[in-house]
């Protein structure tokens, strides 16, 4: 999907539905679309913000301006990526509201990676497991772990309203970059099928627009992954070779700037394929198993 054309709504509160108003973050780049979306649940008596996003001082001013006099009860982070999560903790000195959620996570790599890098100071007060909920006035949230994308990733079903806040595991813009060695195939289609078993009403990603065809957008999604997997068995079946020589075959409708991506999660379908018996590696070179 194309970059819609400028300006975007940077900075202003929207109000989606009675219960999610949304804040923009000004970091929209080739890989966060827009920017990070920051949403607001609840009424003034008791708020939770989910994704506060980027410790960006234009983004919390904005942040604090939406919630106003309101009390947060809660600040939720789908995951540590830090277009995400580093706007919890000043946001928590704040307000003095907890942060819940994702469990925190640090990837020491020497690898170049092509995701934000994880947020180190991400300190939650409380960790949820997948079912477990925070509730305040007449909202409630369920944590729905969707590991994929990172290990540590949540969705957030929000029980009064049908809607799924989705962070990075479900896009209507892009498709999510899974990224080794946190990042799992394997993990990232369970978590696809998972989400294709709920009935949410609508979902609310972090980047791009709300989704209302949702299990027409992931069923859409699990086919181009398998798509994808198909094409490098089909590629290591005419030759052995590297990543680096099946990337211009497989995106060579897109830009390059988009090909470490790619390669990024190429790399993880490899993986996800040496698992299953179907592939192996020797140095740099893929090949079909004998």
């Amino acid at each position: 999907m194309a970059l819609p054309p400028q300006p975007w709504p940077t900075g202003e509160c929207e109000q989606l539905e009675p219960l999610v108003r949304r804040v923009l973050a000004p970091n929209g780049s080739s890989f966060t679309f827009t920017g990070t979306q920051s949403y607001l649940i609840g009424i003034d008596q008791g708020l939770a913000v989910i994704d506060p996003g980027p410790d960006d001082p234009d983004h919390l001013a904005a942040l604090e301006t939406a919630i106003g006099e309101a009390k947060v009860v809660a600040i939720l982070c789908t995951h540590t990526h830090r277009d995400h999560s580093p706007a919890a903790a000043p946001l928590s000195a704040s307000t003095g509201a907890p942060i819940i959620g994702c469990a925190p996570l640090v990837i020491e790599s020497d690898a170049p990676r092509v995701d934000a890098p994880f947020d180190k100071a991400y300190a939650p007060d409380r960790v949820l497991a997948d079912g477990e909920s925070v509730s305040g006035p007449g909202w409630t949230l369920t944590a729905v772990a969707t590991p994929g994308h990172t290990s540590n990733h949540l969705c957030y079903a929000l029980e009064e309203s049908g809607a799924l806040f989705t962070g990075d595991h479900v896009m209507g813009w892009s498709t999510s970059v899974v990224v080794p060695p946190d990042g799992d195939m394997g993990d990232y289609m369970a978590s696809l099928m998972k989400l294709y078993e709920r009935e949410d009403r609508i979902y609310y990603p972090a980047h791009g627009p709300a989704v209302e065809k949702t299990r027409q957008l992931v069923r859409g999604m699990a086919g181009h992954r398998r798509a994808r997997e198909r094409q490098i068995v089909s590629l290591l079946s005419e030759k052995p070779q590297a990543i680096k020589d099946m990337v211009p075959v497989m995106y060579k409708g897109v830009h390059e700037g988009l090909w470490p991506a790619a390669a990024q999660s190429v790399h993880a379908h490899l993986i996800e394929l040496e698992k299953q018996g179907t592939v192996t590696c020797a140095g740099n070179i893929w090949s079909i198993s004998a």
